[in-house]
């Protein structure tokens, strides 16, 4: 497939990138920056800015089948890229008539009740945002989406085995996320879920098959 991701140079969103590729992708990379290469030939690089319009926004998407939203402020302008600019691209994807859409959240973004477990006290103000990107997502578009909600992201090898559906918030390899994230897009049966998740004991195949 083509597939744009959103957020490409993030922690997340340069792993995907590879990943993506390695699973014979071609991937729109759209990020901020201007004038970025890459050397892989299934890679282009393209300009998304998320304080601009959704028209605009969509001009860059190309021919885009699938997009990943991925970015993020890390706390520095939560309700301009977190939420609203989550929001544009949604509408741009509504605009360019691409139904399917994975959204990176944070883990029980949803459930206002777990927000005092654990390291969430101290994300309230983030999961604010993602929350009502989410709500957004779920509720104001018709778009074919599946939401990821992991819980910390550690950088270190991913272990290919996860837990989903969870009750407490846990920690999460990057790059068990982003396998998530890439079998979210093979598997149809992902399509509509909101998927909590955590390392754990199940393959990610498996995990997202059964859920």
């Amino acid at each position: 497939m083509k597939v744009l991701v959103v957020g490409a140079n993030g922690r997340v969103g340069s792993y995907l990138v590879d990943k993506l590729v390695e699973n014979g992708h071609f991937v729109y990379a759209g990020t901020r920056r201007d004038n970025l290469t890459s050397n892989s030939n299934n890679v282009r690089y393209v300009h998304i800015d998320l304080l601009a319009s959704p028209e605009a926004i969509a001009e860059n998407m190309y021919d885009a089948e699938a997009i990943f939203f991925v970015a993020g402020s890390r706390g520095k302008d939560l309700l301009q890229i977190d939420l609203n600019g989550a929001v544009k691209v949604m509408r741009a994807a509504e605009n360019k008539k691409i139904k399917r859409f994975i959204m990176l959240s944070s883990v029980f973004a949803l459930n206002q009740d777990k927000w005092n477990e654990s390291f969430l006290k101290d994300l309230t103000n983030y999961n604010i945002a993602k929350h009502f990107a989410d709500h957004w997502l779920i509720n104001n578009t018709k778009l074919d989406y599946t939401i990821v909600q992991p819980g910390v992201l550690k950088e270190e090898p991913g272990s290919g085995k996860i837990n989903v559906n969870i009750d407490h918030p846990g920690e999460n390899a990057i790059e068990n996320v982003v396998d998530t994230l890439v079998q979210s897009l093979q598997d149809r049966n992902t399509i509509g879920k909101v998927i909590t998740m955590s390392d754990g004991k199940t393959p990610i195949a498996d995990a997202l098959r059964n859920l």
